[in-house]
């Protein structure tokens, strides 16, 4: 079997490895969850009326893409519409439940898109296919495909260029002809070189669909590796995950993830190539909390110490013990460790440990030297000629905890 080779735009967007999801609609005024209006069968009278209170008073998107610039993320993808209906960009006459006939009265994805060339942040749409507005959705589904098929043009058209299109909801109606090739079509003509993603859901994780998806999806899961022998095209695969246990805000949820959890993620998703795409639910008003934010500065710093590998490495095939890994970049092998303990003095240090013996089988390569890529410590190590690398990987320094700490190898 043949291995694909990726497309451009494919190969730009594994570069990307990072982004921010926002869920952001009339649900944050609630605080309880983007399906609140479903989960707690909420009238649509009624519901509609959160129109009438959504200010957006708070939402500054050059803030908003700089946080994620200093969080170590390369793209955001904003919810332009999400199943409730209700659209944060002018839909330009072909309804009146969107952000411009709202308080807010402005096109926010416009703002969305402007903050994020600021910063250089590659802008995605996140648009629903599953409407609970529309009673066309129910009643006259051919009629609401072209009311979907007009939105997504109007977002291929207003913003420039933009880095991709993330679709959601057909799993709503896994029987029906979505016609998905014409929409697609529609986004091939307008926006050539966006990135094509249709969630398959928390039961299809990493399922493949329609031949023009550009990356499958991985939805609160840590993703499989890629089996992509014989495929006709290279397919990316991205992990979608939220920071506590729902997609929108939750005001009485104070089950997150901590900065821990996080580069443990990241690190899952680059170790098969895929891309990680961590959520964050907007206040009311337009703002990632506080906690959210403190929480991705804190990851953006140890971002920055193992940058270059994070977005350009690629998977490197070794065997090792536990969790450990490998990617490659430009010749360079690095090594993911987990589980270190940490040094000094027996008295103040948990799981004290200075070193602790790392092995690895399948570097081919004859090694040179191997040192962290956090202080530049060289550290000793041991090759034979089946390829079997062993080093002492020193723990990390008192007063340091890296998570997981990286080792380059030359």
């Amino acid at each position: 079997m043949t291995m694909p080779v990726p497309l451009p735009r494919i190969e730009r967007f594994e570069k990307l490895a990072y982004g921010m999801f926002i869920h952001w609609g009339l649900y944050s005024q609630l605080g309880r969850g983007e399906w609140v209006k479903h989960i707690e069968n909420i009238p649509i009278s009624e519901y509609a009326k959160l129109k009438n209170t959504f200010t957006a008073a708070k939402f500054d998107a050059k803030a908003i893409a700089r946080l994620a610039k200093d969080a170590g993320m390369r793209y955001i993808c904003l919810t332009t519409r999400h199943h409730e209906g209700f659209s944060l960009y002018d839909t330009r006459g072909l309804t009146n439940f969107d952000a411009m006939h709202s308080p807010a009265g402005r096109d926010l994805v416009a703002e969305f898109v402007e903050g994020c060339r600021m910063y250089d942040i590659v802008p995605f749409f996140y648009h629903t296919t599953l409407d609970w507005y529309q009673d066309s959705f129910k009643n006259d589904f051919n009629a609401y495909l072209d009311y979907l098929n007009q939105s997504v043009e109007i977002l291929c058209t207003h913003y420039g260029t933009v880095g991709g299109l993330w679709f959601d909801g057909n799993w709503s109606k896994p029987d029906a002809d979505w016609k998905e090739a014409r929409l697609y079509a529609t986004i091939r003509k307008l926006q050539p070189e966006a990135i094509i993603v249709n969630n398959t859901g928390l039961f299809a994780q990493g399922a493949l669909g329609n031949p023009e998806i550009d990356s499958v999806t991985f939805e609160q899961g840590r993703p499989e590796p890629m089996k992509r022998d014989g495929m006709p095209k290279y397919i990316a695969a991205e992990m979608c995950q939220t920071m506590n246990k729902h997609w929108g805000i939750g005001a009485n949820d104070f089950c997150y993830l901590s900065p821990k959890e996080i580069i443990e993620n990241l690190c899952a998703c680059r170790k098969v190539g895929a891309n990680f795409l961590l959520n964050v639910g907007l206040t009311a008003e337009g703002q990632i909390p506080e906690y959210e934010t403190a929480a991705l500065r804190r990851v953006g710093q140890w971002i920055k110490i193992h940058a270059d590998v994070i977005y350009n490495g690629k998977p490197y095939k070794v065997t090792s013990a536990g969790q450990d890994f490998a990617l490659e970049r430009n010749g360079h092998i690095y090594l993911f460790i987990h589980n270190l303990g940490s040094g000094g003095d027996v008295n103040v240090t948990i799981n004290e440990r200075d070193k602790s013996p790392r092995a690895f089988s399948g570097i081919a390569q004859q090694v040179k030297s191997c040192k962290w890529m956090d202080n530049n410590q060289q550290l000793s190590f041991t090759q034979n000629s089946d390829g079997l690398f062993c080093f002492n990987a020193a723990a990390n320094p008192y007063g340091s905890n890296f998570v997981i700490r990286v080792a380059g190898v030359v």
